[in-house]
Order: C-alpha cells, then structure tokens, then sequence
C-alpha cells in the first residue's frame, strides 16, 4: 500500500512541493548563516517526495540550547506557514473518504515542518 500511496501522492503533487523544499533549501544554503535551514529545508523535501511507510522519530543526537534556537528560529521564520499549509491541505483531503490517507500524511509532517531539527522520517 505504502508503494501505491507514495506514487499516487507524487504525481498529484507530493513531487512538486518536495521539489519546492529542496530548490528553497539550496538558495538558503548560500549564506553561511542559512546553511543549517537549508539542509533541513532539503531534508523535508525528500521527507514529502515519499511520506507513506514512514515514521517521525527523534534522532539520538536530539536536544541541546543550539538545535531549540535552531527550532525557534525556523518556526518564527519558516515553520508555521509550511506546517499551516500541511494543516490546510490534510483538512481540504479529510472531506472525502479517499483523501484520508492523504490527508493523514499531510498531518504526520506539519509537526516536522514546524520543529525540524532533532527530527527526520525513518
């Protein structure tokens, strides 16, 4: 089922919206200071080309003042508009019986999309 859902959710727009993580993380890569937001930024992307079969998990490096900042700094800037457009997008999908797994999918990376870092899809 998790090969099926992920090609269905790739070609009604999981590929696009992954591929939009990924180019918006190469150009924050090109300041010092964005490096960090941008691996992350790139890690969503490849986390949102294929989301069905995986789990949101801790990694074991996970804590630390610099990786809350990180958070709070992504989340203020960043975070809350993509995981509100995760949270909008699993809505719209929950309406209808065959949008439900879709739209469970969108709902299992807005956490991801507001607090990235210490996290990653396994």
């Amino acid at each position: 089922m998790s090969c099926i859902g992920n090609v269905i959710w790739l070609i009604f727009g999981g590929f696009l919206s992954g591929l939009g993580y990924i180019v918006g993380g190469l150009l924050t890569c090109l300041t010092i200071i964005g490096i960090p937001f941008g691996v992350q930024a790139m890690k969503l992307g490849v986390a949102t080309m294929a989301p069905f079969g995986l789990e949101v998990q801790t990694t074991p490096e996970s804590g630390g003042c610099l990786q809350t900042g990180f958070n709070v700094g992504w989340a203020i800037f960043f975070g809350w508009e993509i995981a509100l457009s995760h949270v909008i997008h699993g809505l719209i999908l929950a309406i209808t019986i065959i949008g439900i797994p879709f739209a469970m999918q969108h709902f299992k990376l807005a956490p991801l999309a507001l607090f990235p870092f210490g996290k990653e899809l396994r």
